[in-house]
C-alpha cells in the first residue's frame, strides 16, 4: 500500500492536489484528495482519469477487477492522520478511543502526536494512538423563526 500511495501522491502534485487518503476496502479503492482551494467536479474527474490510467499501466498494485473512486474529504469526514486533525483545527469532532471513552468538542490543537479537543471548557489531549475512530461532525443551526430570538 505504500507504493501505491507514493505512486498516486506522485501524480497528485504534478495535477496541485494533495493525497488526503488512499483506502482498499474489498475490491475499491478510494482516493480522497484535497488542496487549499478546495476541488470541484471537474478536477475530480481529470484526476480520477489520471489516477486510473496509472493503476492500469502498472502491474501489483491492485490485481484482477476493482472500483476506483475519487473523492473531496467532504463536511464530514474521518481524521485517520496528524494532517487531517491538523486541517480540521476549530471544528467540532467525534473521537473515541480505544478505551471506550468518547469526545465530542472542538478541536483546538494538534501535532505530531496528539490533539485537543474541548468539551464544556475542559480540554483533553488524546494520543493518535489511542483513537480508534474520529470524524468531524457538521453542525447546522437553523436561523430563528421570524419574531423570535
Amino acid at each position: 500500500m505504500d507504493r501505491l500511495w507514493e505512486t498516486i501522491e506522485a501524480y497528485l502534485a504534478e495535477e496541485q492536489v494533495e493525497l488526503d487518503d488512499l483506502e482498499l476496502s474489498g475490491r475499491t479503492l478510494r482516493v480522497v484528495i484535497d488542496s487549499e482551494d478546495g476541488v470541484d467536479l471537474d478536477h475530480i474527474t481529470d484526476v480520477s482519469r489520471g489516477v486510473s490510467r496509472i493503476l492500469d499501466e502498472t502491474d501489483g498494485f491492485i490485481d484482477g477487477k476493482y472500483n476506483l473512486e475519487v473523492t473531496s474529504p467532504g463536511l464530514e469526514r474521518k481524521l485517520r492522520r496528524p494532517r487531517h486533525f491538523q486541517k480540521s483545527l476549530g471544528r467540532q469532532l467525534v473521537a473515541k478511543t480505544r478505551a471506550g471513552d468518547t469526545f465530542r468538542g472542538e478541536l483546538t490543537n494538534a501535532d505530531a502526536k496528539s490533539f485537543t479537543v474541548e468539551v464544556g471548557g475542559e480540554s483533553t489531549s488524546i494520543a493518535y494512538d489511542e483513537v480508534a475512530g474520529a470524524r468531524t461532525v457538521l453542525e447546522f443551526t437553523p436561523p430563528p423563526k421570524p419574531g423570535k430570538k
